[in-house]
């Protein structure tokens, strides 16, 4: 019963890893280069079958050549060397082009793979919600999965790429293996003839031994090599995990460079990568070691084949029965065989790096359908609807932290065109979680909002793409949208004549500017894009009180000149004075329906 139940539990376990195959590879073969990809991927097989039909011609070959020398038949040596020279030039080309098209497959799946990948990962803010539910619990406004794939950036950029690779390589390898042990085996029954013995007063004999013995040897070894090499699925899979973790802690280190310098930072910086390296490193070595193991017995298992089939077959050449070129044939006959049967034992490591690959985007598909089964169920209690109108509402609004805990409950809110508002209130009390929730993309909300369709957003930490000075500017708009004259003038009126010449200039600018420029790079977009609604999150924190003073006047007066509003975010009092209107956040009593409450009240 226990082998049973082991059985049919490693069937089931196959069954489900082939579904997820399925799942992962249709797609790209349903797509609009379906017939490309068809196309190819018949080529591929018939030139597979090509190869074991050159592997059966050479097999034959074999038995003539090598009886002609045993013979000294020179005529007939002469024309087998004739004969293998066409056999050799066709076995290249095919060889050649089985490479060159299965290469250009991989590439054209990956391809296909990655943008579909990337279109679904930048889709709908999903990448945003995966960062927020991969740090998070349930909330319960809008609850998120709390289950989320780590390092997205690895698994479309790597794991991808692995899992062409290894689709193609070893399903062709098995489609391989299977064609020639069908083309083989007949030769091999043939040619090993009866093995008869006597047992007990009686005669036996068993026809085709060696198929029979070729197919004990390799089913033994298999199961041998699948309960040594098992280990290695668990380890591969936490491997791309661990190498993942560390690359991104490396990149980390890299854009917060000068940061880590002014605190001084790199001791602690450096146990942080020790750490994590131990981790690859460790995990690595207990790989290794698993693939020591199956190496030991994979190599045993095959120099073992070598020999076994003219042990077997010896006495019956010794007896005259066969002739060398028989002898030969039997002995490629059973090794097609042999490597045939063997191809589990053969390629253990590369299933089990497969089969991790598979579980990776398996987990990945899986984190696309919650976040969109989570969208459609916040969409139903949380409508955020960017209209033609000029007012901000918000209707019975409430904001959650990812743990659950409510921030803000039923808030109602109200500003129109001509409005300056300054949102205020203690760090965490919410004030740019309400931002996002005006913005659409916070996940842990209900109630409905309503957003003027011209508006912008400043971010505390704005972002800006590495590559040229007037791409940053322009962001996320081509820089072919605006003049030159117009990307220069708001530099300008951001207070940053010195970067006028450098518009062409390609640089990590997120790393290149102080605090102070970027702010006023990020205030720079908005006097170049000219948004009739503006929402500023602490947009000048980092600018001295003169450089606040004259941008806050630029951005009141063009938002006023649009016929729009601003509502800002900002701890200084100086800000105070360019809001007529303001809006506190305060603490509420422990027991409370929420942690804060917002009042409205005249600047």
């Amino acid at each position: 019963m226990n082998l049973l139940s082991s059985i049919s539990k490693k069937f089931r376990g196959f069954k489900l890893f082939s579904t997820r195959v399925w799942a992962l590879s249709a797609p790209y073969f349903q797509s609009e280069d379906k017939w490309k990809a068809r196309g190819l991927l018949l080529a591929i097989v018939l030139l597979n079958l090509g190869t074991v039909y050159m592997a059966v011609q050479f097999n034959d070959w074999y038995r003539l050549f090598y009886d002609a020398l045993e013979r000294r038949d020179e005529a007939v040596f002469w024309q087998q060397l004739g004969r293998f020279s066409y056999l050799a030039f066709v076995a290249i080309i095919i060889a050649v082009y089985k490479f060159y098209l299965t290469q250009l497959l991989e590439v054209r799946w990956r391809s296909w793979m990655t943008r579909d990948y990337l279109r679904r990962w930048l889709s709908h803010h999903v990448f945003y919600r995966m960062e927020l539910a991969r740090f998070s619990t349930p909330a319960k406004v809008g609850a998120e999965s709390d289950t989320s794939p780590d390092n997205p950036d690895q698994r479309i950029q790597e794991d991808l790429n692995l899992f062409t690779t290894y689709s193609i390589s070893l399903t062709m390898g098995l489609l391989n293996a299977v064609v020639t042990l069908v083309s083989f085996i007949g030769i091999l029954w043939v040619l090993s003839g009866s093995f008869a013995f006597t047992f007990a007063g009686s005669s036996y004999s068993i026809p085709g031994f060696m198929v029979w013995a070729a197919i004990v040897y390799c089913a033994a070894g298999s199961v041998i090599a699948h309960y040594i090499g098992r280990p290695q699925i668990k380890l591969n899979f936490l491997q791309q995990r661990y190498e993942a973790d560390f690359r991104h802690h490396l990149v980390r280190v890299r854009e917060y460079s000068e940061s880590i310098a002014l605190d001084k930072g790199e001791a602690v910086e450096r146990v942080q990568l020790d750490s994590r390296f131990s981790t690859v490193l460790g995990n690595y070595l207990t790989l290794i070691k698993k693939q020591k193991n199956l190496i030991w017995f994979t190599s045993f298992f095959g120099q073992a084949a070598v020999v076994f089939p003219f042990i077997v077959a010896a006495p019956r050449f010794f007896s005259g029965a066969i002739q060398l070129g028989q002898l030969i044939q039997i002995s490629s006959a059973f090794g097609r065989v042999q490597d045939s049967l063997s191809w589990f034992v053969d390629n253990y490591s590369s299933l089990a790096a497969w089969r991790a690959t598979t579980d990776r985007l398996t987990s990945f598909e899986e984190s696309f359908v919650q976040l969109a089964q989570s969208r459609r169920e916040q969409s139903a209690i949380n409508s955020v609807a960017t209209g033609s109108g000029n007012t901000l509402d918000a209707q019975d609004l409430t904001l959650a932290l990812p743990n659950g805990a409510v921030l803000l409950s039923e808030l109602s809110l109200h500003a129109e065109a001509g409005d300056s508002v300054l949102l205020r209130g203690p760090s965490g009390s919410g004030k740019s979680t309400l931002f996002r929730a005006f913005a659409g993309i916070w996940p842990f909300s209900r109630g409905r909002t309503s957003l003027p369709a011209d508006a912008m957003f400043i971010p505390q930490r704005p972002y800006f793409p590495n590559g040229t000075l007037r791409d940053a500017l322009a962001y996320p708009q081509p820089a072919g949208s605006y003049t030159e004259e117009a990307l220069r003038q708001a530099l300008d009126d951001a207070l940053l004549p010195q970067l006028k010449q450098r518009l062409n200039d390609e640089d990590a600018w997120s790393q290149k500017l102080s605090g102070g420029e970027q702010q006023r790079l990020a205030i720079a977009r908005v006097l170049l894009k000219k948004p009739k609604w503006l929402f500023a999150d602490e947009a000048t924190s980092a600018l001295d009180e003169a450089a606040e003073k004259t941008l806050y006047e630029r951005l009141i007066a063009q938002v006023k000149q649009a016929g729009g509003a601003i509502v800002s975010i900002a701890h200084r009092p100086a800000v105070g004075a360019y809001h007529g209107k303001r809006w506190e956040l305060e603490k509420l009593p422990e027991g409370s329906p929420a942690l804060y409450q917002l009042k409205e009240s005249a600047a």
